[in-house]
């Protein structure tokens, strides 16, 4: 099943098989119970971790989502999602995506999927009195400790990257207890451990610092962000952050470094300027190890664009009409498998054109590659050789798909990868049949 979604990504289950027979039995499987999505996610986890063990670390970004379904009779497999006047109904997640260190992404280590029992004005009343096992926060430290855990087996090394949302005092403290180095956005202006009488906050003591260097940082284009070539000032210093439960009144202290990264000068008047405040466990004692730190934390976009990819763009696991929590879980992850297949080929394509597309395709779908670009091509145009590289190869990829080059206005992307491949795997797939036939009849 994993493979024909891969073939021919969709949402529905009857965009990817169009056979009645592989319909009833995808539908047979994801109905039955006798696949549970624990054993799907522990299989891809495994995978992407051995990956990550071929490096000396691997980036891990990892953030919430939603999935947003059809419900008009409220099931109670589903549950509310984002605003509560819209009514959107749907399930929760959480992603951890591996990354090379160059940003490549090496596939998910863990997923974590929920329900929400009730509608956010009725949990803001109330959450603050619950153990964190009752509340959403105890779905950032599942993902993380899943993470942590195949991450053991495979003996790889981590580097947690986690936005505002994730600036929890119980996450922190988990992330402490890894063996692993991570890397949070502030979203407080948290209290520091002070020699004297008065309260000290983490901002003010930064910027009485001077700023231990500057560079320029370029910044992708995004919601309300317009791409451009920042300025970054940057300080950075060991605090020690005191954390205190509102409720035992019992204060838990956890040394940090503070790497704060702000743009100076080259922001649009209608943008707010680039403004991290990041804490890390990693050693920073030079200009250069935090713009290791700051080069990091912007890893933590390839889950947006995984999300991206996974839910309205290449496989458009939104339109999915699946009725029930282990049904849609188990088609949504192997989904999620597919998106994250076509971001490691976009990003391959961008980081590192120069390798051999073996690395990533079959034999097979390579020669039914060469076979459909030389229809394509243009008159001036060789033809394509065997020895394809990665670029070469998704960039063919991509013209199947309907990229025009430079005209599509920058490099190619999940959607057009994804229609092309879906060319290639069908050519691949009557090569593999011609081929039996050829066998059976010698």
């Amino acid at each position: 099943m994993a493979a024909r979604a891969a073939q021919r990504p969709g949402g529905k289950v009857s965009e990817v098989f169009a056979d009645d027979a592989e319909r009833q039995g995808a539908y047979d499987l994801l109905e039955g119970k006798r696949v549970s999505v624990d054993a799907l996610m522990g299989a891809l986890g495994a995978v992407t971790a051995e990956r990550a063990s071929l490096d000396s670390f691997a980036f891990v970004a990892v953030d919430g989502s939603s999935i947003t379904l059809t419900d008009r009779t409220k099931r109670k497999g589903f549950g509310s999602i984002g605003a509560n006047n819209f009514g959107a109904r749907g399930l929760k997640v959480i992603s951890a995506l591996a990354c090379s260190p160059e940003g490549v992404p090496l596939g998910l280590l863990s997923q974590v999927w929920w329900a929400r029992a009730q509608t956010k004005s009725q949990k803001s009343k109330c959450t603050q009195k619950k153990k964190v096992h009752e509340k959403e926060t105890q779905r950032w430290l599942d993902a993380i400790e899943g993470a942590a855990a195949q991450a053991a087996r495979a003996d790889a090394r981590l580097w947690f990257q986690l936005d505002r949302e994730a600036d929890s005092r119980h996450i922190l403290l988990k992330l402490a207890e890894t063996t692993h180095r991570f890397t949070v956005r502030s979203s407080w202006d948290r209290v520091i451990e002070s020699t004297g009488k008065d309260k000290q906050y983490l901002r003010q003591w930064l910027g009485r610092q001077a700023p231990g260097g500057h560079y320029r940082l370029d910044i992708a284009a995004g919601p309300k962000r317009t791409a451009r070539c920042a300025h970054i000032d940057v300080r950075w210093g060991r605090v020690v952050l005191r954390m205190r439960d509102p409720w035992t009144k019992t204060v838990r202290r956890l040394e940090v470094m503070a790497v704060w990264a702000r743009e100076e000068g080259t922001c649009p008047a209608s943008e707010k300027p680039v403004d991290w405040l990041l804490l890390t466990n990693t050693t920073v004692e030079s200009l250069e190890d935090a713009r290791h730190v700051v080069r990091g934390y912007t890893q933590r976009w390839r889950v947006e664009e995984f999300h991206k990819t996974w839910k309205s763009g290449a496989c458009k696991v939104d339109d999915s009409q699946l009725r029930s929590f282990d049904a849609m879980t188990l088609w949504a992850t192997m989904l999620a498998a597919v998106a994250a297949r076509i971001e490691r080929l976009k990003h391959l394509a961008r980081t590192t054109p120069d390798q051999p597309a073996t690395i990533e395709l079959s034999e097979q779908e390579i020669r039914a590659l060469i076979l459909l670009a030389t229809e394509i091509r243009k008159r001036n145009e060789r033809r394509p050789k065997p020895t394809l590289t990665i670029g070469e190869a998704v960039n063919w990829i991509a013209r199947l798909g309907g990229y025009t080059g430079k005209s599509s206005g920058g490099p190619p992307g999940s959607i057009t990868i994804r229609r092309g491949f879906d060319e290639v795997r069908t050519a691949a797939r009557v090569l593999d049949a011609l081929e039996a036939e050829t066998r059976s009849d010698q």
